[in-house]
């Protein structure tokens, strides 16, 4: 199924690469062909300052019209960036309650066929919104790195698919045929030390698959050498100039990849290019 409508949650404080981050989103939903919805949401107690200083009551208003400038300039940045690019767009804004935003904005993307999301490197806000999309939208999910947002090209022509057989990895890649029929290169790699019968037949066979879409990819394994699976990705990535990664999330179960760490947490924390999730 093609993608044909986006959806781009507009949150946080509107720094130069959350901007930058946002145009480049805009730029991938041009390239797909697709209609763009932005979505801001601000605290609904937004009015009560987060500094206070006794007996100055303009400290409260500047409070107060830093806020509502913070999330007009992310919307007008979306609006621009919209009509720059030439797509149909539309924007809305909203308040509710602070816990309530990133659940708010997961129902919301469930009337999307892909979500796009800004990411600041390792920040808690950032990864809560992510994890929340995960487990409560049911769709799949873009990640913008904000630090590597002026290397991001808007067009996916190398692709890797980060394969490691479940389930997640599976629904991962049937949401990214999209992506995958249009890359010029596109690669399955698997992260394991050693190269088994097992891991070549699954590499093997989702190669064979593919082909089915007109997909044709290549299959190998990348040795981890002691380091994480995550950050084993986020190297390989980068040494092969990839454009994007395909990748399931949480195979384990959110808790213990928050305990122990994890792949999941590892790549949300700071992404090493665009990277496309499913749960």
């Amino acid at each position: 199924m093609p993608i044909k409508d986006v959806f781009l949650p507009l949150f946080g404080e509107p720094r130069a690469p959350t901007l930058a981050a946002i145009e480049k989103c805009i730029a991938v939903a041009a390239d797909l062909g697709a209609r763009v919805t932005g979505l801001a949401l601000e605290d609904d107690g937004f009015v009560r300052p987060k500094v206070v200083f006794p007996d100055d009551p303009e400290s409260a208003e500047l409070s107060v019209v830093r806020e509502v400038g913070d999330m007009q300039q992310l919307l007008n940045a979306f609006t621009n960036a919209a009509s720059r690019a030439g797509i149909r767009a539309q924007s809305r804004s909203g308040r509710v309650p602070a816990d309530q935003i990133a659940s708010t904005l997961a129902e919301h993307a469930r009337f999307s066929d892909l979500t796009l999301i800004p990411v600041k490197p390792h920040d808690s806000r950032t990864e809560n919104i992510v994890e929340t999309f995960l487990f409560q939208s049911g769709r799949p999910l873009l990640l913008c790195p904000e630090q590597h947002v002026e290397a991001l090209r808007p067009e996916f022509e190398s692709v890797v698919i980060a394969w490691d057989s479940s389930a997640r990895a599976a629904r991962a890649v049937g949401d990214a045929l999209p992506i995958l029929q249009a890359a010029a290169v596109v690669r399955v790699i698997t992260v394991a030390d050693d190269k088994d019968e097992a891991i070549t037949q699954s590499g093997t066979s989702l190669v064979h698959h593919l082909r089915e879409h007109g997909i044709y990819a290549s299959f190998e394994t990348v040795k981890g050498s002691g380091s994480s699976i995550g950050k084993v990705l986020g190297s390989w990535a980068q040494s092969h100039a990839v454009d994007a990664i395909v990748m399931g999330a949480y195979h384990h179960s959110r808790l213990n990849e928050v305990v122990w760490g994890g792949v999941t947490k590892t790549v949300i924390g700071q992404p090493p290019c665009w990277v496309m999730m499913s749960h």
